[in-house]
């Protein structure tokens, strides 16, 4: 792999209030597919090697209106469930803010997510790290550049993962919807070559 291009998916109602957005599958707004439009200038005319996109709605549709689907030469994308969004257990839809009334203080890095039902049960962030870690696996066995289309938490883990660091390290990597991100090389060592950069 030369490349990995990260893209996270357009603006979402949760993403737009700061409600965590596990595994709810939401569409994008008409702000995020806005910025999921102006995604396929940094893709049109590009080949890739593998391109992967989360099974989320959110992340189907924003690859979609980035153009993925009409690469030259591509057959479109593959849909990868180790891209799921960090499952935020029973803190799915909840802000950071209402958390904090019943946890002072409170950090999804450090502290962790509470158990949810059977669809949220939640992951630790070293949970989150082994799927970013299989999907930079997977990423690292084609030719070429690979695009990755996923959603905040996941990529800043992936990143880090990239680097070396432990996945709590994502903390580190603030990461907006519809923005993109490069990861390389420099003398063959891992490194960021741009982050969060609006288009």
């Amino acid at each position: 792999m030369d490349e990995m291009i990260l893209l996270r998916h357009g603006e979402t109602e949760w993403s737009r209030n700061g409600r965590h957005t596990g595994r709810t599958d939401l569409p994008l707004t008409a702000r995020g597919e806005e910025q999921a439009r102006a995604l396929a200038a940094l893709v049109k005319d590009r080949p890739f090697g593998l391109v992967l996109v989360s099974p989320a709605l959110r992340a189907r549709r924003t690859a979609e209106l980035a153009g993925l689907t009409e690469l030259a030469g591509h057959t479109g994308y593959e849909i990868d469930p180790d891209l799921w969004e960090w499952d935020y257990g029973g803190y799915e839809g909840v802000t950071t803010s209402a958390i904090r009334e019943a946890r002072p203080g409170w950090y999804l890095w450090r502290d962790g997510v509470v158990p949810g039902d059977a669809g949220h049960p939640g992951e630790s962030a070293a949970e989150v790290g082994a799927r970013a870690d299989r999907v930079i696996g997977r990423a690292s066995s084609v030719g070429g550049d690979v695009v990755v289309v996923a959603h905040g938490h996941l990529l800043r883990v992936l990143c880090a993962r990239w680097l070396g660091l432990p996945a709590r390290d994502g903390r580190l990597f603030r990461l907006d919807t519809g923005t993109h991100s490069r990861l390389g090389f420099e003398h063959a060592e891992p490194v960021v070559l741009s982050w969060n950069a609006p288009v």
